[in-house]
């Protein structure tokens, strides 16, 4: 369904940016003949996951449909300092026009990608589900979503509209856990329902309530211990708050099922990327 939706997005997404950057034109291109032509190389300056190829081609299809590109590695790849990722060759106007538009694609889905896939090594060996939240970059959310994916962990929902979290805020508009569940599935049978607990009592409240999945959001390990031997398997058990990567395999080795942290998306940094003219 991600892949789906990306189809349709990629073109719309890379339009956006190129008019944020090129605007009424490039005023500096310009300035080469128009007829001129170039080759460069694109350069990883660090080890990363590499990932956004596709956006970083579509933004070169945009601008002119000679350039052409030849990849030397593939989504989900790790690269090294140093290392090619593609040649260009083409129209030196249009490569010079897409540089900072397509290496700000792949710089920024690289980096969810690379970070991604630390933490998926963090805790390979043991059965429990990384995911990504909703912390993501205004715009991006589906690309950063697959780069997640690409890194090795999971996507939690997409948007507020295909699956259901019950937080504190709607537990006090509704009156109480029971009546937030039983209108949520009234209104929409079949969707994917969780709510988050703050403390054992909403934990059995929302166990009885029928939930599929409970968040425990900022508890301590020991407190998941003890959620997760209360619980037995009855409904999914999600861990979220606070995760880091010094601490997400003591919070997997509680037993818990998904462990979800918004730094997959939010705390990234850019991979440092080079395209060199040759």
């Amino acid at each position: 369904m991600l892949l789906d939706v990306l189809d349709e997005e990629l073109l719309h997404t890379v339009r956006i940016a190129l008019a944020e950057d090129i605007g009424s034109g490039d005023i500096t291109a310009a300035l080469i003949p128009e007829q001129q032509t170039a080759q460069a190389t694109v350069i990883s300056r660090e080890t990363a996951i590499v990932c956004g190829m596709a956006w970083f081609n579509t933004v070169f299809e945009e601008l002119d449909s000679r350039i052409r590109i030849d990849w030397l590695v593939q989504d989900g790849d790790q690269v090294h300092s140093d290392q090619p990722l593609c040649k260009l060759s083409g129209p030196a106007r249009a490569l010079l026009s897409g540089e900072r538009t397509a290496l700000n694609f792949l710089q920024t889905l690289s980096a969810t990608a690379t970070l991604s896939r630390r933490y998926a090594e963090a805790v390979a060996d043991l059965p429990v589900m990384i995911l990504d939240t909703r912390k993501t970059i205004p715009g991006l959310r589906n690309a950063q979503k697959y780069a997640v994916r690409i890194g090795g962990c999971d996507n939690h929902r997409s948007g507020l509209y295909d699956g259901i979290l019950i937080k504190e805020n709607h537990i006090a508009a509704a009156g109480s856990i029971k009546r937030a569940v039983t209108q949520a599935r009234a209104g929409n049978p079949g969707m994917p329902l969780e709510v988050e607990v703050e403390n054992s009592s909403q934990l059995l409240l929302a166990l009885d309530a029928g939930a599929d999945r409970l968040l425990l959001d900022n508890h301590s390990v020991a407190e998941l211990g003890t959620a997760v031997r209360t619980v037995a398997g009855r409904a999914g058990l999600e861990a979220s708050g606070g995760v880091t990567l010094d601490n997400i395999r003591e919070i997997a080795l509680t037993g818990v099922d998904y462990i979800s942290t918004g730094s997959l998306t939010k705390d990234i940094k850019a991979i440092d990327l080079s395209m060199i003219f040759n």
